[in-house]
């Protein structure tokens, strides 16, 4: 089985798919999970903030914008 990394360490234009996501973690951790981003979607970094923070991501047909603290806790594993 590939390793699995960080979202928030996941390169520009890559494709990851979800793999974990931490089962406690407040409010924006579950925004995610409401948003579709669940274990076994595929998901795209569109581009990174120049300063680094925040992210966007394509999930679902959609873009999502989110914090680096948040993508930290996001296992994805890259696919092919």
């Amino acid at each position: 089985m590939p390793a699995t990394l960080k979202l928030s360490e996941l390169a520009i234009g890559a494709t990851a798919i979800v793999r974990e996501l931490p089962k406690s973690g407040g409010a924006g951790l579950l925004r995610l999970r409401e948003m579709g981003v669940l274990p076994g979607t595929k998901i795209t970094l569109v581009r990174v903030a120049p300063l680094g923070d925040p992210i966007e991501i394509k999930v679902r047909g959609y873009n999502l914008s989110l914090r680096k603290s948040e993508a930290a806790h996001v296992l994805v594993e890259v696919a092919g």
